[in-house]
This record gives structure tokens, C-alpha cells and sequence, in this order.
């Protein structure tokens, strides 16, 4: 036997509790794709866009989707928590998955900023006395306590999170085909398909514009990937993790192309502006007693959710750096509650940063986290593809075993997610105002390249190719 067969029989990193049943990682699946980037940031992009911004979410879910069935046949080649580093350093070298875990890091801390930013933003809806900073802190420390306790109790937190959110955007869209079918409520008399293309077109501002949108857009569905992370700590990673990525597609349909659809066809696109939830908007102009309170609520645990998933993966990318000596070691040691306690509780102190930045800057602050994460998730996506060309290579050479969950269209898919990932990356570089997250991220590169250098020099052997892995088999 083979150490790439070895491998892909002990794939679940040792110590971890296998503390996510199957509803929780569906929930977790469809939680990750319904976050602030389409609560909040969507009504900053339909200022931008019009009601062209539907058909640029369905096109980035198309993308999203042959990312995520190319992460599905690594993980059921290999299903290891951490996964994107590890098959970045498996396939294109130590150097790609040290790079590559310590950038998936980076993203979550800043997402989990721009989860606490938005949070503070919602609170403020109804206490606008408060400072955006204390709500931001206060969130900070009580999801920090829950991902101490353990797994299990993340994984019903998220599940919960996300069912709130799934059930108030199925009610939204179920109003609002009410709306437009019966005519009721005070939006009843304007309320039409119409509305899509009534105000200067299906593009008014452009198709150029409605380009320009992608990177928020590509934001929005950031965390998608985390449920590869949690195959190390799933019940039955084989059967759970394809049925959570194959119900990608319709996740997407109806939650954002659906539910922005049924949103602009209710209210004229012209009425949304940056920093205010297009759902809190239909939801105030539609005229239902308390529904923009509600709203609110639903999207405030949007907010939270999606940082409680932050430091649940970052605690588990720092594990697994530590493992294979990329960060200190004492980043592997387990918690008696088998939680990577000090790597959550390091993160964490990081995304505190995020409190300061509600403190001295708190209407950029959203802006700002959010073009560094979609970068540093754009760089995460990237690797999974390319590993994934790698892999297929190696399958059709006999140098590895076929996964049981294979990409449809195999590496080309790959390849046209590539090129897409590539263009959306040229127009960050474009835009001014989100170009500074290139030169953070080229910052970020220099100090990852130095202390690449600096542990080569201390333990050579976790920077030395594994050649072995690549053994032919049979």
C-alpha cells in the first residue's frame, strides 16, 4: 500500500469529535451560502447594478458550484479538516499549502470583522444610541465563549442560525409572489415584473457597472467552501458531504436569484442605497407591521452566524499549520472538550481588530474587510481548482486512486472557474476603491514569503516535498 492510499484511509485528522450529524452539516452547507454579502451588500450593488445584479449572482453561483464539485472529489479522495491547505501542499507543494492556510485564516478573521460590523450596523437599527464598537465586542466575546465549549454545540448554534434564515427568506419570497400575484399591502399598486427593466433598463447603469459588482457578489458567497472543513469532525463524511455540495445549485436559485427576483419585482430598484438590507427595505415599503424589525433580526443572525463559522475554521487552520510544523506547535494541542482552543482563542484577539475599526472608522469599516476577504477567498478558491487539475492529472496517469464523487466535466469545469476567478480579480485591480485589499494581500504575501524563509531555516523538514504522495499505485 501506498502513502497516498494510507492517507486516504486515515484521512480524518486524530483527535478532533466526530460532533456534526447530518442535519447540522446541511445546515451548515446552506447557511454558508445566505450571508451579510447578500443581506447587506446587496443593496449597495443594486445602486450599482439595477436589476442586472440577478443575473451576476447566478453567474457567480454557476462558478461557485464547480468550485465546490471539484473541493467534493478531494474530499472524498482525502477528507481531512483543513482541507484546501492540505491538498494545496499534496499537489503544488509545501510552499502553496502553508501560503494557502495561513490566507484562509487571514479571510476568516477579516470575515468575521465584517460579520461584526454588520451586526453592530442591525443593532443600531434599534438602538442607534449605542456605539457601533461595544455591540461589535459584546457579539465578539459570546460566540468566542460558544466555540470554546465544543463542536457539538457550534454545530446546533449554526443550525439554528441558519434555519432562522432559511425560514425568513422562503417567507419573503412567499410574500412577495403574494404581493405581486393579489396586490396587497401599500407596495400592491406598484409592485410588478415590470420593475425589472420599467427604470432605464435591465442594465441601467451599464453592463460595465454591472460587472463591477462580481467582487461583492464573489463575497457574498464566501464560506460556501466551509463545509470542507468540517469533514474531519462529520459522522459520515462519505454520504453527507456530496448530498450538502449537489443541493448547492437549487440553494442558489432560490435564495439569492430567487429571493433578489421577487425583492425587485416588488420594489423599483431605484429605492435601494448602500448600508441598508434590501430585505429591511421591501419589508418597510411592502408596509407589514413590525416586518423591517423582524428582518432585521433574521439578518442580525446572518451577521452572527457567519462569525461563529469563522472562528470555528480558523481554530481548525491553525490546527492544522501547527501539524505539520507551519505555526507553532502548541496550536495542535486539543482542549478537553477537543476544541483547537488557543488557535480560536488567537483568532479571535485578531478579529478584535475589527472592534477597533468600528471605533475609529465605522462607515468604512465594512468596506474595507470585505474587499481583503473576497481576496483572500478568491486566492482559497483558486487553490482548490488548481489542486483539483493536479489530481485529475495524477488519477488519469494511475498515480492515484479515483474519488467515489467525481467533478462533472472534470478538470475543464476547473479550468472555466479558473479563467472567471482570474477576470473578477483584474476588476478589484480596476476598481479604486477596492484595489487597497491588493496591495494588503501583497503585503500579506511578502510577510507569509519571510516566514517561509525563516522556518526553512528552522525545520527544513516541514518545508520538503512529500514526493511519495505522488507514488504510482497497483
Amino acid at each position: 500500500m501506498t502513502s497516498a492510499q494510507a492517507d486516504t484511509e486515515k484521512a480524518p485528522e486524530e483527535g478532533y469529535e466526530r460532533g456534526l450529524g447530518s442535519r447540522q452539516v446541511q445546515m451548515i452547507a446552506i447557511g454558508g451560502a445566505i450571508g451579510v454579502g447578500l443581506f447587506l451588500g446587496a443593496g449597495a450593488n443594486i445602486a450599482k447594478a439595477g436589476p442586472s445584479l440577478i443575473l451576476m449572482y447566478a453567474l457567480a453561483g454557476v462558478i461557485i458550484f464547480f468550485i465546490m464539485r471539484a473541493l467534493g472529489e478531494l474530499l472524498l479522495y482525502r477528507p481531512v479538516s483543513g482541507s484546501f491547505a492540505e491538498y494545496s501542499r499534496e499537489f503544488l507543494g509545501p510552499f502553496f499549502g502553508y501560503f494557502t492556510g495561513w490566507t484562509y485564516w487571514l479571510m476568516w478573521v477579516v470575515t468575521g470583522m465584517a460579520e461584526l460590523t454588520a451586526a453592530a450596523i442591525y443593532v443600531n437599527y434599534w438602538f442607534p444610541e449605542v456605539p457601533q464598537w461595544v455591540t461589535a465586542l459584546v457579539f465578539l466575546l459570546v460566540l468566542f465563549a460558544a466555540n470554546l465549549i465544543s463542536v457539538k454545540l457550534f454545530g446546533e448554534i449554526e443550525f439554528w442560525f441558519s434555519m432562522v434564515k432559511v425560514t425568513a427568506l422562503i417567507g419573503m419570497i412567499v410574500i412577495g409572489l403574494g404581493v405581486l400575484t393579489f396586490g396587497f399591502s401599500s407596495a400592491g399598486d406598484t409592485a410588478a415584473v415590470s420593475n425589472l427593466w420599467a427604470f432605464d433598463g435591465f442594465f441601467p447603469k451599464g453592463i460595465g457597472s454591472s460587472l463591477m459588482t462580481l467582487q461583492g457578489v464573489m463575497f457574498a458567497y464566501l464560506a460556501v467552501e466551509l463545509v470542507g472543513v468540517t469533514a474531519g469532525e462529520s459522522e459520515n463524511p462519505e454520504k453527507t458531504l456530496p448530498k450538502a455540495i449537489n443541493t448547492l445549485p437549487w440553494r442558489i436559485a432560490l435564495f439569492y436569484v430567487g429571493a433578489l427576483t421577487v425583492i425587485l419585482c416588488v420594489v423599483e430598484w431605484t429605492e435601494f442605497a448602500e448600508g441598508v438590507s434590501p430585505f429591511v427595505k421591501a419589508f418597510a415599503v411592502i408596509g407589514i407591521p413590525a416586518g423591517a424589525g423582524i428582518v432585521n433580526f433574521v439578518v442580525l443572525t446572518a451577521a452572527l452566524s457567519s462569525c461563529n463559522s469563522g472562528m470555528y475554521s480558523t481554530g481548525r487552520m491553525l490546527r492544522t499549520l501547527a501539524d505539520n510544523g507551519e505555526a507553532p506547535k502548541v496550536f495542535s494541542r486539543l482542549s478537553s472538550t477537543r476544541t483547537p482552543a488557543l488557535g480560536i482563542s488567537i483568532s479571535v484577539v485578531f478579529m478584535g481588530i475589527g472592534v477597533v475599526l468600528n471605533y475609529i472608522v465605522p462607515e468604512k469599516a465594512f468596506g474595507y474587510v470585505v474587499s481583503v476577504a473576497t481576496a483572500a477567498g478568491i486566492w482559497t478558491w483558486l487553490m482548490i481548482l488548481i489542486s483539483h487539475v493536479r489530481y485529475r492529472r495524477a488519477v488519469d496517469a494511475g498515480r492515484l486512486p479515483a474519488s467515489s464523487f467525481p467533478a462533472p466535466g472534470g478538470a475543464r469545469c476547473s479550468w472555466v472557474a479558473i479563467v472567471f476567478l482570474l477576470f473578477v480579480t483584474g476588476l478589484i485591480a480596476y476598481d479604486a476603491d477596492s484595489r487597497i485589499c491588493l496591495y494588503v494581500m501583497a503585503g500579506w504575501a511578502a510577510a507569509l514569503g519571510i516566514g517561509w524563509y525563516a522556518l526553512r531555516s528552522r525545520n527544513p523538514e516541514a518545508t520538503r516535498r512529500r514526493e511519495t504522495e505522488f507514488e504510482k499505485i497497483g
